[in-house]
């Protein structure tokens, strides 16, 4: 009994702390939506959107990139959840970030889109990222990993590629103060760092010198 109101105690935590995550990533989009509604998005909305939107899918991507070092550090299981849905919801975001583009700035007027295409790499980056991320988002199932098999984890890989172009759409988009994007290329840069195969080792062998009290306090 003892031990089955555990497990139970356990699916509570988990759920809640599901239920915060899914609050938390999408509590820009109500803010966004509250300030369009309320007019307080300045003189250009339109392009206030575009560039918030833009703002929170890199966010919670390198969240999600960020997720797998900690873990590697921490064994905190709750980093698994956290670099799953920020990952989704970070594409979430880069769709709306497009959607409002092409839809609320163009109003999908393709040779107008077309026009303006042609002349920004930035939009180019932007569009290769999510091109890469809609497959990864759509294979985020346990189904899709168990009929992919070794597949899956090539292919995941990927993300790498989509959050390197979503940086460089970011440098490219901005003219003048390059600091925050150049802050995003650093804080990407050493997170793929921590992938290579020697530097996670280390990581692993560093959590595993933790002791087992302290370890236990990070689950």
């Amino acid at each position: 009994m003892a031990s089955d109101r555990r497990i139970g105690e356990r699916k509570q935590r988990e759920t809640a702390f599901l239920i915060a995550v899914h609050v938390a990533a999408l509590l820009p989009l109500a803010w966004l939506l509250l300030g369009l509604a309320r007019g307080q998005l300045g003189f250009n909305p339109i392009r206030e959107a575009i560039l918030r939107t833009g703002r929170y899918a890199l966010a919670l991507l390198v969240i999600s990139l960020a997720c797998t070092p900690l873990y590697l550090l921490t064994r905190w299981r709750q980093a698994r959840v956290v670099r799953k849905w920020a990952g989704l919801y970070g594409t979430f975001y880069v769709v709306l970030h497009l959607l409002a583009f092409a839809g609320w700035d163009y109003g999908f007027q393709l040779d107008l889109i077309w026009l303006d295409v042609r002349e920004k790499q930035f939009i180019w980056a932007g569009l290769l990222a999510l091109l890469i991320l809609i497959p990864l988002a759509v294979t985020s199932t346990q189904g899709a990993m168990r009929r992919m098999g070794k597949r899956w984890k090539r292919l995941h890989r990927l993300v790498y590629v989509a959050d390197l172009l979503a940086v460089l759409h970011f440098l490219l988009l901005v003219k003048a103060d390059l600091r925050r994007p150049l802050v995003y290329a650093a804080i990407v840069g050493l997170l793929l760092v921590a992938r290579i195969p020697f530097v996670s080792d280390m990581l692993k062998r560093k959590q595993g010198a933790l002791p087992q009290s302290h370890r236990e306090e990070q689950r």
